[in-house]
């Protein structure tokens, strides 16, 4: 293959890695907003590609603990679409906060879900809209892909249930880091790899996910984010 047919390659598979957004999301009882989505540009260089591949999110979305005012108990995730994190409550008034990606213009919602299941290094079925829906834009989506590096759910995936139902949106990891922050997803929680890992070995099954809609719906008064923790000597010497 020559460097140019690679390239072109690489650089369809990186559009469509960015079309596709993810995981495509059914229609739940959930708050959604309208449905017209944009698209980002495929690179057109190798050069581009590599820097976008190279890419890392804002500081701001580095994980961090955080103090935080909510009636919500420890163990309790808070997704904060409009602003783009996730909190793991960890009781005490402090929690755990992830940058995360989230839907993208028609795509977004807000609503009550639990934790159905998890998988580690999950493999990816497409629903039949999404592969319908891609199709006519001319990308052709593959029945399965087992789980990988290369596979869109990344690492782990928390599958999000409403009413006992799967809901087809899921909290997961991405190979595409550089998408924490924006809203680019087809529904779904985008979360750097190391992070979702971090997250998922203290996520049970069952457990509570409050979703905020991208436009501030869906649930109100939840929580207040009162910046980082700072810790002091004593903090640091008993390993709080």
């Amino acid at each position: 293959m020559t460097i140019s047919t690679r390239l072109g390659a690489l650089c369809a598979a990186a559009l469509f890695a960015l079309s596709l957004g993810g995981p495509a999301a059914a229609e739940p009882a959930l708050n959604h907003r309208p449905a017209h989505a944009a698209r980002t540009a495929a690179p057109r260089t190798q050069a581009e590609l590599q820097a976008l591949l190279n890419r890392r999110p804002a500081a701001r979305f580095e994980r961090a603990e955080v103090r935080i005012s909510t009636g919500e108990p420890a163990g309790t995730i808070i997704v904060d679409s409009q602003k783009k994190y996730l909190y793991f409550v960890e009781g005490g008034g402090r929690a755990t906060r992830y940058g995360v990606g989230v839907g993208r213009e028609g795509f977004g919602w807000s609503g009550l879900m639990k934790v159905g299941r998890k998988a580690e290094w999950p493999g990816w079925t497409p629903p039949k809209q999404m592969i319908a829906r891609e199709r006519r834009n001319g990308h052709i989506i593959p029945a399965y892909m087992p789980g990988g590096p290369g596979n869109p759910l990344g690492a782990r995936a928390m599958y999000l249930y409403h009413g006992g139902n799967d809901s087809l949106f899921r909290i997961h990891g991405t190979n595409q880091p550089w998408t924490i922050g924006h809203e680019m997803s087809s529904g779904c929680i985008r979360m750097m790899n190391q992070d979702v890992e971090h997250l998922y070995s203290r996520v049970a099954v069952g457990t509570k996910v409050i979703v905020i809609g991208p436009d501030g719906s869906g649930p109100k008064g939840v929580y207040a984010d009162l910046g980082p923790v700072r810790r002091n000597f004593f903090d640091v010497l008993f390993g709080r």
